[in-house]
């Protein structure tokens, strides 16, 4: 072999074991930068329709989530099936595993119970009001805190109709158990205390918790404070908005005796569940006796 060639050998020998030098510390660079997070959404929306409540996660702390145990809004059990179905007794703990931790998803009574949150909203809250004016209705009403303050006329003729008052936190904070307990009860104080600048002598006896996500210590700072924790037992998903002839067909075909069917009167475009509570209401009068959540339960 001629001293060309080798030398020209030699040089692509070198070439290759750079390449490789090169390539090896290009992996190892890699390896130690660390992988980006997807972009987060803040997930609090707004529209024509007001702020939007129902499908929107914790607001304030964005990575907040309830606790272990916690009953989310679409699993299976109470929000899924009436009570007989999901074997629920009347403290809302049901044999499907869900743990209410104490919250009533059922009347304990034959009777069945409407219930509506998110409100009160100035589109939707007199339409809803004025149906169950038309049937001689009384329902429940589980406002937001925030909502209370801005709107207490509407308060006001929820309670002059009637109606039962519900506590609903202050801006319907899904993550809300999963806070300290101070935190808990300072939004809970919050949300009674604009309820009660509108209507100052109105029982609040009831407190929901946004997305059903229920928790010890949300359950136990509202029982501290007098409030009862209230679940559902029929669920038509209103607030997806799948149309006012679903909202109608699952509230119709699970609603039984003692059930507590959840909508909503605000948190969104509520246009279909008003026309659906006008076909809802003709049926469960003729089936039930309907009443406003007591202000004294026990």
């Amino acid at each position: 072999m001629t001293r060309g060639g080798s030398t020209a050998r030699a040089a692509g020998i070198v070439t290759l074991v750079v390449a490789g030098l090169l390539g090896s510390a290009y992996v190892l660079g890699r390896s130690l930068v660390p992988d980006q997070p997807p972009p987060h959404s803040a997930g609090a929306t707004t529209s024509a329709d007001g702020p939007r409540y129902a499908d929107q996660p914790s607001i304030g702390e964005p990575n907040a989530a309830p606790t272990t145990g916690a009953a989310p809004r679409n699993s299976a059990g109470p929000t899924a099936t009436g009570p007989a179905e999901a074997g629920q007794d009347g403290t809302g703990r049901d044999a499907g595993g869900d743990n209410l931790f104490g919250a009533h998803a059922t009347t304990g009574t034959p009777r069945l119970a409407l219930t509506f949150d998110d409100g009160p909203d100035p589109r939707y809250t007199p339409q809803v009001l004025a149906l169950l004016r038309e049937y001689d209705v009384r329902a429940t009403f589980c406002v937001v805190g925030e909502n209370a303050q801005n709107h207490p006329d509407l308060v006001q003729s929820i309670v002059e109709a009637g109606h039962t008052l519900c506590n609903h936190s202050w801006h319907h904070d899904v993550g809300l158990g999963a806070r300290s307990p101070d935190a808990i009860r300072s939004d809970l104080l919050r949300t009674n205390a604009a309820i009660r600048a509108a209507v100052p002598n109105a029982p609040i006896v009831w407190y929901r918790q946004p997305g059903g996500a229920w928790t010890y210590p949300v359950v136990s700072v509202a029982r501290q404070l007098g409030m009862t924790p209230l679940h559902w037992s029929v669920d038509p998903s209103d607030w997806e908005l799948p149309g006012a002839t679903k909202i109608t067909a699952t509230v119709v075909g699970q609603a039984q005796p003692g059930s507590v069917v959840l909508l909503h009167d605000a948190g969104g475009d509520r246009q279909g569940t008003v026309e659906a509570l006008r076909r809802i209401l003709p049926d469960l009068t003729a089936r039930f006796e309907l009443e406003a959540l007591p202000t004294d339960p026990t």
